[in-house]
C-alpha cells in the first residue's frame, strides 16, 4: 500500500483530546496559528483570480498561442512554456523508464477500487518526479514531462473488434465508473487546495471505433443508449471523481462534432453535472470540425475554432501525425472577424491557467502537500511492488481442469509461443518503458530455478517467428572480416546535420530518455546463414526503412507513436553477403529498438520437439499493440487498421498450439491481449487457460506465481469473451442491442465477471435492510461469504439487479474485492442507491420504476455462476433522476 499525504494523520480534535493537560496551551497555540494561517489563505487570491489577472495582461496573439497543447513561454509575465500533452494510461508513458502497470483493461480485471487509487497515486508521484528532473530553470516543460495527464479512457468497450478497447475499463458503465473514479482520486491527490496531477476523462463522448473512420464518424445513439451506456461513467468522474479535465472526442454526435457540441460540453458537462475544469480536444479533433476529409461541419478553420470555443472547448491538441496543428492564426482571425468573442477566449484561458496554478506550475516552490517528492522517486522498487500486486490481481483463470496450481515443481518446462519472451506483450500501448521488464519466460526461469527451462517461440504473432538478427550475421565489409555495422546518429528526425558515427555491433538503440527528435542510420552487410526467404523489420515505435542489396524492402517511415509489424521480404543465398541499410527515427516511446528477421526455418517443429521433452508446457499466445491499437497502418488477416476482423487466435498461433498440445504433455495456455479471444478449440483441449492481458513490467512474475500456486487468482473479466462474431451487430453500429453482457442474447465462451479460483466460496442468504422501499430511497444488502477451501484467496463479491420491465439482463450494481483466509468468513454490506436501481426508458429518461426487484450476489453473473438472491419491493410512484 502506498502512503498518502494524509494517511495516518489523526483528526485535530481527536489529537487535542489525547493531549496531556500540561501541553494544552501549546496545542491551543498551534490551533490559533493554524486558524490565522487559514484566515490568510482566505485572503489570498483564488487560482481563478490569479489566472484572470494574467490573462488580462496578454495580447490577443499571446492568448491564442496559449490555447494550443504546446503553449509557449511569455517571459514578461513570468509564464514558462508548458506542454499539456502527457500520457499516463497505466504509468507515465513515452517519457523513458517508468513503473508500468497492467494495461487499463487488465486493471479493470482486478475489480479493486482501493488498488486503483494506489496505482493512480504512484503514477502521479512519478509524473511529479519526472517533472522535477526535466523542467527548465524557469519551470517550463517538454512533451510528456508535464503534470496534466490525459487519462483515464472511460469509453465503453462496446465491441471486441475495437483496437483501442485495451485502453478502457471494459464494457460495463458501472465497473468503468468505479475503477475510473478511484484512479482519478489517486492521480489528482488528496489535498483539497492543490492537484498532484490533473486527470483527464476521455473521449467525450460516444467513441469506440472503428479506427479507420474515427475522424469522420457521425454517431447517432438512441436517447436510451446515450443515457444508459455512453454517459454514466463520464457523469461519475465529474460528480464523484471531481476530474479536473475532460477530452472531447474526434467523432460527431447527432451531426455535431463532439468538440463543438453545446449539448455535451455545456448542457451535460457543465450545467447538469457541475464540471468546473477545462476541456481539451482529442489530438486533431478541432481540425476535424472543418477539414474536407473529416467531419466538414464548418467551411473554415476560423468558423471551427469559433464553434468549439463557444461550445466550451478550452484547449486544442494538434495532431502532428496528420498535419492537424494548433496554429494560433485562426483564433486571432476569428476574434478580429467577429466570429469568436474575446471574452470566450479569456474564459478558456482562465480555466487553463487556474489548472496550472493549482498544480503549482507558476510558483517557485512545489505545493506543500507534494514537496517531499524528489526527482528520483521514479521506477522505484516500492512502485514496482505495486505493479506486481496489480498484475497478480489482474490475472483471470478462465479454465482449470485441476492442473493448477502445480502439485510438484516440474523438472523440465517448455515455454513456447510468440509472447513468451516479448516485452511488447507486457506493455500494450500508451506505455512507459519498464527498466526491469519480466517476460513470462524470465518469470518462469526465476520462479523455477531448479527446472530445466526450454524455450522456442515457434511462430510469430501472425507469421513466422522474428528473433533478433544475430551480431555474427552483420558485417562492416563485404568480406566479413569485421562484424558490426557503421552507425550514424543524428540530433534531428531527418537524418541530417552533423552525425556521431562509429562502428556498432548491431542496429540497436536504447533511446529511453533521448527525447523525440533523433534518428540513426546503419550501413554494412548481411550474411545469410541458409538459402531461402527472409523477412526483415525494425522493432520500433517510430519510422524506419530497410534496404537489402540496394532495394527498399520495407518503408514504414511515416509510423509515429504506434508500433508497426511491416516487414520486408528478401530471398537470400547461404554464405553470400548483401549490402544492408537501416534508417530509423527516435520518438522516445520504447527503449529497445532492434533489427529482427524471420528465417527459412520451421520454428514449429522445434517447439513441438521441446514440448515432447518437457514435463509441463507453458504456451504464451495472444496479440500485441502491434496488431490492436490506435489507427495502425496495418492490414493482415484478422486485423485492419488497428481493429480486429476476427476474434480467433491468429492462424499461425492456432496451428502451433494444436501441434504442441498433440505432444500429449500438460499444457497451460497464457493469453496476453487487450481484448477477448475466441479460443474455442483451446477451451475443449487445453487443461488450463489464463488471461494475463498486457500485465506490465512485472507481468512475468505474476504469471509464474499463479502457475506455481504462490497466490490464488481472483481477477474477473471486465468484458465478455464471445465464441465468435456471429450474433454481434456490425462494428459500426452504435446501438447497444445485442452487445455486452447486458444485451447479448446468445451463448458466450466466458461471461463478463467470470474468473476461477484455487479455493471455493459459499454465500449465505442475503439480508436487505428493508424488504420494501419507496422509489428513490436507498437500501443496504448484506451477505456472509465463507472461504470453504484450503487456500487463502481474494473473492470478488458481485451484486446484480434484475429490474421490472427492463430490457437488459440483470445488471452490475455493486461489488467488492475481499480477502479471506482458508476457513474464514466475512460479512459484506453493499449499498444500492436510486441510480443503482434505476433504468432508462426509450426517451432517455432515467427513473426508478415501482415493482419487484431481484438482487443477486455471488462470484459472477447470475446464470453463469452460483448466486444467492433476495427480492426487493419498490413502491410508490416512479422516481425520476436527473441526467
Amino acid at each position: 500500500m502506498i502512503d498518502h499525504p494524509t494517511a495516518g494523520r489523526p483528526h485535530r480534535r481527536a489529537l487535542l483530546q489525547r493531549t496531556p493537560s500540561r501541553l494544552v496551551p501549546l496545542a491551543l497555540a498551534a490551533a490559533i496559528a493554524a486558524t490565522a494561517a487559514s484566515a490568510r489563505a482566505q485572503q489570498a487570491p483564488t487560482p481563478e483570480t490569479r489566472a484572470a489577472g494574467l490573462v488580462a495582461r496578454m495580447t490577443l496573439e499571446e492568448k491564442a498561442a496559449q490555447l494550443g497543447n504546446d503553449a509557449p513561454a511569455i517571459p514578461r509575465l513570468k509564464i514558462p512554456r508548458y506542454n499539456w500533452w502527457n500520457e499516463g494510461l497505466h504509468g507515465v508513458a513515452r517519457a523513458g523508464y517508468a513503473t508500468v502497470f497492467p494495461q487499463a483493461v487488465g486493471m479493470a480485471a482486478t475489480w479493486d477500487e482501493a488498488l486503483m487509487h494506489d496505482v493512480g497515486d504512484v503514477i502521479a508521484t512519478e509524473f511529479r518526479a519526472k517533472y522535477l528532473a526535466t523542467r527548465s530553470p524557469d519551470g517550463g516543460t517538454d512533451w510528456y514531462r508535464g503534470l496534466t495527464v490525459w487519462s483515464p479512457n472511460i469509453n465503453i468497450f462496446r465491441d471486441p473488434r475495437w483496437g483501442r478497447g485495451q485502453e478502457t475499463y471494459g464494457e460495463d458503465p458501472y465497473l468503468t465508473s468505479r475503477i475510473a473514479v478511484n484512479f482519478i482520486h489517486g492521480l489528482q491527490g488528496d489535498d483539497p487546495a492543490t492537484f498532484k496531477t490533473i486527470a483527464t476523462a476521455k473521449h467525450f463522448a460516444v467513441h469506440s471505433g472503428p479506427e479507420s473512420n474515427r475522424h469522420r464518424e457521425d454517431v447517432h445513439p438512441s436517447p436510451h443508449d446515450l443515457e444508459d451506456t455512453y454517459l454514466p461513467a463520464f457523469r461519475a468522474t465529474v460528480t464523484e471523481g471531481k476530474v479536473a479535465s475532460v477530452m472531447c472526442a474526434y467523432n460527431a454526435v447527432d451531426g455535431v462534432p463532439a468538440c463543438a457540441s453545446d449539448d455535451l460540453l455545456e448542457q451535460h458537462l457543465r450545467r447538469a453535472w457541475g464540471f468546473k475544469g477545462f476541456v481539451v480536444s482529442d489530438c486533431g479533433a478541432a481540425a476535424n470540425i472543418y477539414r474536407d476529409d473529416s467531419l466538414h461541419y464548418t467551411k473554415t478553420p476560423e468558423q471551427a475554432v469559433a464553434a468549439a470555443f463557444t461550445a466550451g472547448m478550452d484547449l486544442i491538441c494538434g495532431d502532428y501525425r496528420n498535419n492537424m496543428t494548433t496554429e494560433a492564426g485562426p483564433i486571432v482571425n476569428a476574434v478580429r472577424q467577429g466570429q469568436l468573442k474575446e471574452a470566450v477566449v479569456d474564459r478558456a484561458l482562465v480555466r487553463l491557467f487556474a489548472g496550472r496554478i493549482r498544480l503549482g506550475l507558476l510558483d517557485t516552490e512545489p505545493p506543500r502537500a507534494y514537496a517531499a517528492i524528489k526527482p528520483d522517486d521514479n521506477d522505484t522498487p516500492a512502485h514496482r511492488a505495486v505493479a506486481l500486486k496489480a498484475a497478480q490481481e489482474a490475472m483471470v483463470l478462465l479454465k482449470n481442469d485441476g492442473l493448477l496450481p502445480l502439485k510438484t515443481a516440474p523438472k523440465t518446462i517448455a515455454v513456447i509461443g510468440p509472447n513468451a519472451d516479448s516485452e511488447d506483450a507486457l506493455v500494450g500501448n500508451y506505455n512507459g518503458q519498464p527498466s526491469h521488464p519480466v517476460t513470462v519466460l524470465a518469470g518462469i526461469r526465476a520462479r523455477f530455478p531448479d527446472a530445466k527451462v526450454l524455450y522456442a517461440p515457434g511462430t510469430g504473432l501472425v507469421g513466422p517467428a522474428e528473433p533478433p538478427v544475430p551480431d555474427a550475421n552483420l558485417c562492416v565489409d563485404a568480406a566479413c572480416r569485421t562484424t558490426g555495422l557503421k552507425a550514424e546518429h543524428f540530433a534531428g528526425p531527418a537524418l541530417a546535420g552533423n552525425a556521431q558515427d562509429g562502428v556498432e555491433r548491431n542496429a540497436r538503440a536504447a533511446w529511453q530518455d533521448g527525447g523525440h527528435n533523433a534518428s540513426a542510420r546503419w550501413t554494412g552487410y548481411l550474411k545469410a546463414p541458409r538459402t531461402g526467404d527472409y523477412g526483415l523489420r525494425y522493432l520500433s515505435n517510430a519510422g524506419y526503412r530497410i534496404w537489402i542489396d540496394g532495394k527498399l524492402v520495407v518503408d514504414a517511415w511515416d509510423v509515429t507513436d504506434s508500433p508497426s509489424i511491416a516487414a520486408g521480404k528478401a530471398t537470400l543465398q547461404a554464405g553470400r553477403t548483401y549490402p544492408i541499410r537501416i534508417e530509423a527515427v527516435q520518438r522516445g516511446a520504447r527503449g529497445d529498438q532492434k533489427l529482427v528477421w524471420s528465417t527459412p526455418v520451421d520454428g514449429g517443429r522445434e517447439a513441438v520437439d521441446l514440448a515432447r521433452r518437457a514435463d509441463l508446457v507453458v504456451f504464451v499466445a495472444g496479440l500485441s499493440a502491434n496488431l490492436e491499437g490506435e489507427e495502425l497502418k496495418l492490414q493482415v488477416p484478422g486485423f485492419l487498421g488497428g481493429d480486429r476482423t476476427s476474434l480467433d487466435l491468429p492462424a499461425p498461433q492456432e496451428r502451433l498450439l494444436e501441434r504442441v498440445v498433440g505432444a500429449g504433455k500438460p499444457t497451460v495456455l497464457v493469453l496476453m491481449s487487450g481484448s477477448a479471444l475466441a479460443v474455442n478449440w483451446a477451451d475443449k483441449h487445453v487443461p488450463a487457460i489464463v488471461q494475463a492481458w498486457y500485465p506490465g513490467g512485472e507481468g512475468g512474475h505474476a504469471v509464474a506465481g499463479l502457475i506455481a500456486g504462490d497466490y490464488s487468482p481472483a481477477g474477473r473479466l471486465p468484458v465478455t469473451f464471445y465464441r465468435s462474431l456471429d450474433g454481434l451487430p456490425p462494428f459500426g453500429d452504435y446501438r447497444m442491442d445485442g452487445r455486452t453482457y447486458r444485451y447479448f442474447k446468445g451463448p458466450v465462451l466466458y461471461p463478463f465477471g467470470h474468473g476461477l479460483s484455487y479455493t471455493t466460496f459459499r454465500y449465505g442468504t442475503p439480508a436487505l435492510a428493508a424488504s420494501s422501499i419507496a422509489a428513490g430511497n436507498p437500501v443496504d444488502v448484506t451477505v456472509d461469504v465463507a472461504n470453504t477451501g484450503k487456500r487463502d484467496s481474494d473473492e470478488v463479491v458481485q451484486l446484480y439487479v434484475g429490474k421490472p420491465g427492463d430490457t437488459a439482463h440483470p445488471t452490475l450494481a455493486a461489488f467488492r474485492r475481499v480477502h479471506l483466509k482458508a476457513g474464514d468468513r466475512t460479512r459484506v454490506t453493499l449499498a444500492l442507491d436510486a441510480r443503482a436501481l434505476s433504468q432508462v426508458d426509450a426517451a432517455g429518461a432515467r427513473m426508478v420504476v415501482p415493482g419487484p426487484y431481484t438482487v443477486y450476489l455471488g462470484g459472477g453473473q447470475p446464470g453463469h455462476a452460483q448466486t444467492v438472491k433476495a427480492v426487493l419491493a419498490v413502491t410508490g410512484a416512479p422516481f425520476a433522476l436527473p441526467k
